[in-house]
């Protein structure tokens, strides 16, 4: 009889040798700091990027690094310009994205 496997279960991703870094990178000279050459996933949040556990793209983020993926974060991109969001390159696996915490109206007019 087949039986699922958990989610912990899994190996993780090639990038764990990196270890956790201790910022999730927002631009490209951090990646460079890091010595990466790409992310494996970018996300993308219309909320500033904050490390605490209290921001969810900061809990998905350290979730994907502690499973070994490389991963970068685009916050508050300009959405008139292609340019925030070609900043740190093409991913190896996705993007994801996310309006945020903070509802649009509120960040517009604030």
């Amino acid at each position: 009889m087949h039986t699922d496997k958990k989610l912990w279960d899994y190996p993780k991703y090639w990038a764990e040798c990196f270890g956790a870094s201790t910022f999730l990178p927002t631009t490209r000279e951090e990646m460079d700091l890091l010595g990466w050459d790409s992310c494996d996933i970018i996300l993308i949040t219309g909320d500033a990027y904050v490390d605490h556990p209290s921001f969810g793209m900061a809990v998905i983020g350290r979730m994907l690094e502690s499973q070994g993926f490389r991963v970068g974060i685009i916050d508050q991109p300009d959405w008139h310009s292609k340019d925030d969001f070609q900043k740190l390159g093409k991913p190896n696996l996705y993007f994801g994205v996310t309006a945020g915490n903070m509802d649009s109206m509120i960040n517009r007019y604030t």
